[in-house]
């Protein structure tokens, strides 16, 4: 990593830590969106950008994750550093079902999206229909005002901020550690020809399955994160595929298997997807958000396939290529 890219990182993290005292309550807004699409593009990007395992159907984790913390803490006010224990463990047994029917029976690509995307539809009409889960109608948490209780993880935008930053510089760092490790450097085997991989000895059923199970994870943590911040959870919205697909947006646009892109990719979309939100409520054109997506989707496959970061990363002097 060249030295201007060293003074861009820090100048960088200066600004983020300074962010809650520069901005308003509407940027800071926008800002903890940025980070949470990407760290949940960064969680999704382990599966599909590591090891070349298309899911399409990411919405299940971060869903579990949030209502099993916020029922924990609404019902029995256990608190959501305990209850996120929890929450994970479902996730990943959730993602181990998933990832075990897809590779056992050999369902690679499009087929092993469609089981994504019918567990994460099983799942929310399971949860349309549980009391304990408030059904259709919800599950809210109570709000509480002037707090700052870290311990609860009841307070304003400024505890939520900071916590999702740490979140995502951490991801940020254990994702550079998974690819420098033995089982990332077989992730790309795979990804690359899970065939050949096989042949040399490369344990393709567990790497896979570590590949799902720490998505899972990671993204279950972004559910607990998403679920106090907002105080609100519905099945049609938690499980929904439109919110699979946003945790997909940030990294196919940034740049799939880069550190990166999904960070790039996240502050492109919401940030651009904002002012095409305030565009569509001033001029009343409903839809413009979602066309811009769309355009932005097209644009990316026909003139940049690789994604946003890799060509800004050679101008910044970065020495990430995409994998």
């Amino acid at each position: 990593m060249s030295r201007r890219a060293i003074v861009t990182l820090a100048v960088l993290a200066v600004l983020l830590l300074a962010a809650p005292k520069l901005l308003g309550g509407y940027a800071l807004s926008v800002l903890i969106l940025v980070l949470y699409f990407a760290y949940v593009g960064q969680a999704w990007n382990i599966m599909m950008g590591f090891a070349g395992q298309l899911s399409l159907g990411h919405a299940l984790y971060a869903g579990l994750g949030g209502y099993i913390a916020a029922g924990l803490y609404t019902h029995y006010g256990i608190g959501p550093w305990a209850g996120v224990f929890a929450a994970v463990a479902a996730a990943v047994a959730a993602g181990s079902i998933v990832g075990y029917l897809g590779f056992r029976f050999s369902l690679a690509g499009v087929y092993f999206a469609l089981l994504t995307i019918a567990f994460a539809e099983f799942t929310r009409i399971g949860f349309d229909n549980w009391p304990w889960a408030g059904g259709s109608g919800g599950m809210f948490l109570k709000v509480e005002r002037n707090v700052s209780d870290l311990a609860n993880l009841r307070g304003g935008s400024e505890m939520f901020y900071y916590l999702i930053l740490a979140m995502a510089a951490g991801i940020l760092v254990l994702c550079r550690w998974l690819l420098e490790s033995r089982l990332g450097r077989y992730w790309l085997a795979i990804r690359e020809d899970a065939e050949a991989a096989q042949a040399v000895g490369v344990p393709v059923f567990r790497c896979k399955m570590a590949a799902v199970t720490i998505s899972a994870a990671l993204t279950a943590l972004a559910g607990v994160w998403n679920a106090f911040y907002y105080n609100n959870l519905f099945p049609e919205t938690a499980f929904a595929m439109g919110r699979s697909i946003e945790i997909t947006l940030s990294p196919i646009i940034g740049g799939l298997g880069t550190l990166f892109g999904p960070i790039v990719g996240a502050v492109v979309l919401t940030g651009l997807g904002e002012i095409f939100t305030s565009a569509s409520d001033q001029f009343h054109l409903p839809g413009l958000k979602q066309i811009f997506y769309g355009l932005a989707l097209m644009l990316i496959v026909m003139y940049r396939p690789a994604g946003i970061w890799p060509w800004l990363a050679r101008h910044l002097g970065f020495e990430e290529r995409p994998k």
